[in-house]
């Protein structure tokens, strides 16, 4: 019979000294693997992804308490905890984020239309260097031929959005596979929204301003 201690734990689940949670170990080390994100990929975490489901009412509890939400693609198996926007102190993200630059930006979201197209197909959504250099010679400023800078930031969009895991590597050298859970770390209404939104940061130039914010950690 488990012995209840006065602060509320249970003696057979403290886990060190001091110990006051309630929670069982599998579910800690879930939130500790939700919280240090950037996403849980259910395909690849059966297990996981089953507890996540099967605990998702207290997952969602205890994030709300420092102001996260879980969010939850069935459909991709993804889910992931986001910030959610208070107008108040003390109530921004934990981890900072640092916001996508316009070259990653205009990246992730055409890569966000080419994952949409997938959707259903049973087929990966994958980008190659080569292809993703394409996109961005497509965005560039009229009169820029700096060849040598277009390599450069290729390289660097790549490597961003392989950080954050929106990107994954394939058993082919520079092809990669477009991560399902850029659907959740890039929300739209609709998808008819995403030209719009490339059109308008085309507008803003091409400097080096941040330009999105994904709902999403760095790793």
């Amino acid at each position: 019979m488990s012995t209840q201690l006065p602060d509320g734990a249970i003696a057979e689940r403290r886990l060190f000294e001091g110990d006051t949670g309630s929670f069982d170990l599998q579910l800690r080390q879930l939130l500790v693997r939700l919280l240090r994100g950037p996403y849980l990929d259910g395909v690849a975490e059966p297990r996981l992804w089953q507890l996540v489901l099967d605990r998702r009412a207290e997952i969602a509890a205890y994030v709300a308490e420092i102001f996260l939400k879980l969010e939850i693609d069935q459909t991709r198996k993804i889910a992931l905890l986001s910030p959610v926007s208070i107008e108040a102190p003390h109530t921004t993200a934990i981890a900072p984020r640092r916001a996508l630059k316009r070259e990653e930006t205009l990246l992730a979201l055409r890569l966000r239309l080419l994952l949409e197209r997938h959707q259903g197909t049973g087929t990966d959504a994958v980008i190659t260097r080569e292809a993703s250099r394409e996109i961005l010679v497509e965005h560039r400023a009229p009169g820029d031929t700096d060849d040598k800078k277009l390599e450069e930031t290729t390289d660097a969009a790549l490597a961003r959005l392989l950080s954050l895991k929106l990107i994954l590597p394939t058993e082919l050298e520079n092809e990669y596979k477009v991560s399902g859970a850029l659907a959740l770390a890039l929300p739209f209404a609709t998808i008819e929204e995403i030209p719009e939104y490339i059109a308008a940061i085309e507008r803003v130039g091409t400097d080096d301003t941040e330009e999105l914010e994904l709902e999403t950690e760095d790793v």
